[in-house]
């Protein structure tokens, strides 16, 4: 069962939708794809869950309320809801990283922590990500002391658009810095909790202060390197936190010693259906993988392949633009910097903060290094 939902459906998830028939459940954003006829009902969809253990996929985050309105209490309930709660999450996960801190914390609280008892560098971030600013990365008091003063003019942002008592008693989790590189994984656990690896992508940043996800990258040598490694924490993470059936994109930070989980983003791969780099990389169709429970020949792909990374970029529009102001963007000019594009999807501006989203393939990391970098502001008139 698909649930579809904004920000955005690509046109190969409609595509893999009709060549499989797969049940797509009925709501105002499938009806935009899809006639009234082909689609599933909420009561259907509630009982192919319940009798016949369908399999669940979301497009966005955004399509779960389903889930929480309709089948509460139920295994996928349970799985998404701990997904979501990010110190429930790693209370989970003690048995694995007994030595790893963390600290859940209400906001109205945070002014009274002593900075002093910080064990810097740290990141602070909302336990679950309905408050959209991000994460702060904090090395030491003084920085501390900054944010905390930041946090409360970013909470005032958000009085419009969530009820202030959910702003003020909402929890923020401050937990150690993970060092190493960052990286993402699009899975899922089989009815055994097995876990299947879809693809692995690493994620750069252009310096210490970004926590951007302006580009994302895999290749040969990555998933050489790192699929066995990520299938064994998958497999430790299943049996810790009893998860089956279960589609998931996780980011993770590796290096030398540890291999640490930053958190899980429940019922989905990789959002604005940027999944689909894994076609556009080793030919996986990441649905129909997960839907028909099927196993990428790593072996196999990876023999017909060279050492080329393959990227997708996100083409924002920085925070001092007024969206609505926009006259032009020069699409082409943007282009030029991308010198093997598979496939440029131009997005709604109007009403996303991106423009567009690129697919596409470089034998050096300069190409990659340029895109982290760049100042999208230049293209917009």
């Amino acid at each position: 069962m698909i649930l579809l939902e904004k920000p955005y459906v690509s046109d190969f998830l409609i595509e893999t939708i009709r060549k499989n028939n797969f049940s797509v459940l009925d709501n105002e954003v499938a009806r935009e794809y899809f006639s009234a006829a082909e689609l599933t009902s909420k009561e259907e969809a509630v009982e192919k869950y319940k009798n016949e253990n369908e399999l669940f996929y979301a497009n966005s985050e955004n399509a779960i309320s389903f889930i929480f309105e309709n089948l509460k209490n139920t295994k996928l309930d349970k799985m998404i809801n701990l997904s979501k709660d990010k110190a429930a999450f790693r209370e989970a996960l003690k048995n694995l990283y007994p030595k790893y801190y963390f600290k859940k914390v209400d906001f109205s609280s945070l002014k009274n922590i002593n900075p002093e008892e910080i064990p810097y560098p740290v990141i602070l971030k909302p336990n679950v990500g309905f408050l959209s600013f991000g994460v702060y990365p904090i090395i030491s008091k003084e920085v501390w002391e900054k944010t905390i003063l930041k946090l409360e003019e970013d909470i005032k942002k958000f009085e419009n658009i969530f009820p202030k008592n959910v702003v003020n008693t909402a929890d923020f989790i401050i937990e150690e810095m993970i060092e190493g590189e960052e990286f993402a994984l699009d899975a899922y656990f089989d009815k055994n909790g097995e876990a299947t690896i879809l693809n692995i992508y690493q994620h750069p940043f252009f310096d210490g202060d970004d926590v951007s996800d302006r580009v994302y990258f895999t290749s040969k040598k990555i998933i050489q390197k790192y699929h066995d490694k990520f299938k064994k924490l998958l497999d430790d993470l299943a049996k810790s936190l009893d998860f089956k059936d279960f589609p998931f994109h996780l980011e993770l930070r590796a290096n030398e010693k540890n291999i640490i989980p930053i958190e899980i983003n429940p019922l989905r791969f990789c959002g604005w259906c940027i999944t689909d780099l894994a076609y556009f990389s080793w030919g996986i169709n990441v649905y129909e993988a997960y839907f028909n429970q099927t196993k990428p020949n790593w072996d196999e792909i990876l023999s017909k392949k060279d050492d080329d990374f393959y990227y997708f970029t996100i083409a924002d529009i920085p925070q001092n633009i007024d969206r609505s102001k926009i006259k032009e963007i020069n699409f082409e000019k943007y282009l030029k910097n991308i010198k093997n594009p598979l496939e440029i999807r131009k997005i709604d501006y109007s009403k996303n903060p991106i423009f567009a989203i690129t697919f596409a393939k470089t034998p050096t990391m300069e190409e990659i290094k340029f895109l982290l970098g760049d100042d999208t502001g230049k293209y917009i008139s």
